[in-house]
């Protein structure tokens, strides 16, 4: 379970309290009908190091290294067309296995807490939010046609040339793999599962 995730499940409880069986509880509370407590791996993604780590627990079981993210870089306020990859936590929302880019595994951006603040601000109306909080009910990827974007995923390279992956960050505001990094990243993937963007 992301460290994060865990402190925030363990809000409330004294210090030195044994508190991971009731993280374990509200973590297995979170969890999408037919997940199991033991679901731990998660994907966590350094933007600075341009290194994608599959986790389980705080364990590293697998790292991809030289991945590239959005040519304005990583922000975590990201408007639509600025072509930063967003900063946060997220879930798969999609996992499409034949794209333009090869496999696409879609993440649920915006995220609702950004939805709302965008709201409060007057950055999206009543209705583009009422949209974005049904897709996260639904586990769906959130409309990408709001001011703050969307559309945002893992993926390859597809058709790409490799070399200029390897020398620039150049999507849109995804991360890209090359096309047999996501095609291993693929066995770990699943619906739902969690993302975290640093």
């Amino acid at each position: 379970m992301p460290p994060a995730f865990a402190r925030r499940c363990g809000r409330g409880l004294a210090p030195g309290a044994a508190w991971a069986p009731a993280v374990a509880l509200c973590g297995a509370l979170l969890l999408a009908p037919g997940q199991t407590a033991a679901a731990e791996t998660w994907l966590l993604i350094d933007t600075g190091e341009r290194v994608l780590q599959v986790m389980d627990g705080e364990r590293a079981v697998h790292r991809f290294e030289n991945i590239a993210i959005g040519r304005g870089g990583a922000a975590s306020r990201r408007a639509r067309g600025d072509t930063q990859t967003p900063l946060g936590t997220f879930r798969i929302s999609s996992i499409r296995e034949e794209t333009r880019y090869h496999r696409f595994f879609g993440i649920n951006y915006p995220a609702l807490d950004d939805a709302l603040r965008a709201h409060a601000s007057g950055k999206i109306d009543d209705a583009e939010l009422a949209a974005i909080r049904r897709a996260h009910e639904l586990g769906r990827e959130p409309p990408a046609s709001t001011p703050l974007g969307g559309n945002i995923g893992i993926h390859g390279l597809g058709a790409g040339d490799p070399r200029v992956h390897e020398d620039f960050n150049w999507t849109d505001g995804c991360i890209a793999l090359t096309n047999e990094q996501v095609d291993e990243l693929s066995q770990w993937v699943r619906p739902r599962m969690i993302v975290v963007i640093r």
